[in-house]
């Protein structure tokens, strides 16, 4: 005879792993994600088959993507920006990932003091708002504000209007956002390597191994699954920085849009309009954002199947 409790079992049996209860609990972020990213990443790539403003627009297929790639003046604003946004993602990828995997390294060391202190002043600048780090960098790299005190220091030689030349602007604009960002993957390597077991390393100062083939040969290929997520993050969020170029120059790209970014460049064509008339075409803007997320899942499905899932 089955006991009351043998009786609720096939009802409690919902409530194993194979069960479909698992939904409920996902289902407040996917409904988050589904209303706040792929909703409007569809209707984006609607907008783009459109022309017009809110008011009247009118269907027109293609011809946003072919006047994106074939019309003299918006194609070369496309391509100039797509360009530049290159050597910003170079300076945050070999410098800014470069920087990080080596402050975590000295960071990690078992022997070094102040590691939290270190730690904290690496990832403070992370903490501040992106605007006002463009803003007080602009002051500093003005040459009528920071000039005196450098010449007074002997460094007369570093006022320059860094910001106001098409060879540098872009360099520095560069450099100041790997200054305010290098934390985050000094962090995300600080806790890589803290994942890695004691007795690996313990084994290799038995073999007689040095620290940098301990680092070559076992702490960097248990780090790949990082690098690869650390590689997607900054190759997305420089495809999508806007705010740096807003600060630190104009949404134009100056000077001569040596500065200009995808970002900004859709911010031009997509919201604010470009100068001097200041209307904005919306179908452009769509069509811009449309053929960059094409090209970040080119970059980013590569570096997921390299990095990802080795052991």
């Amino acid at each position: 005879m089955q006991t009351t409790a043998q009786r609720k079992l096939p009802r409690q049996s919902r409530l194993d792993p194979g069960g479909w209860y698992w939904i409920l609990y996902i289902l407040p972020a996917l409904l988050m994600y589904i209303l706040f990213m792929a909703y409007p990443m569809l209707d984006s790539v609607r907008l783009s088959l459109y022309e017009g403003t809110t008011g009247a627009r009118t269907f027109v297929g293609f011809d946003n993507y072919v006047r994106l790639f074939t019309d003299p003046e918006v194609s070369a604003r496309f391509w100039g920006a797509f360009k530049n946004t290159w050597v910003f993602f170079a300076y945050h990828m070999f410098l800014q990932n470069v920087l990080g995997m080596l402050f975590a390294v000295v960071l990690t060391n078992r022997t070094m003091r102040g590691r939290r202190f270190y730690q904290s002043i690496i990832f403070i600048p992370c903490t501040i708002a992106v605007m006002v780090t463009g803003y007080l960098f602009k002051l500093v790299l003005n040459p009528q504000f920071a000039g005196p005190t450098l010449r007074a220091m002997g460094l007369g030689v570093l006022a320059k209007p860094w910001l106001g030349q098409q060879q540098t602007a872009l360099h520095v604009i560069s450099l100041v956002s790997v200054w305010q960002w290098v934390g985050i993957p000094t962090m995300m390597f600080v806790a890589g390597l803290q994942g890695i077991s004691e007795d690996l390393l313990e084994a290799a100062d038995i073999a007689g191994a040095s620290s940098w083939q301990t680092f070559w040969y076992i702490k960097f290929p248990l780090l790949l699954p990082v690098v690869g997520m650390i590689s997607i993050l900054t190759f997305v969020s420089n495809f999508n920085a806007f705010d740096i170029v807003y600060a630190m120059a104009t949404p134009d790209g100056a000077p001569n849009y040596s500065t200009d970014l995808i970002g900004s460049l859709f911010y031009r064509y997509g919201v604010a309009g470009k100068h001097p008339i200041g209307i904005p075409e919306p179908g452009v803007g769509a069509s811009i954002s449309t053929a960059v997320f094409v090209m970040l899942l080119i970059g980013v499905v590569p570096t997921l199947k390299a990095t990802q899932g080795k052991e």
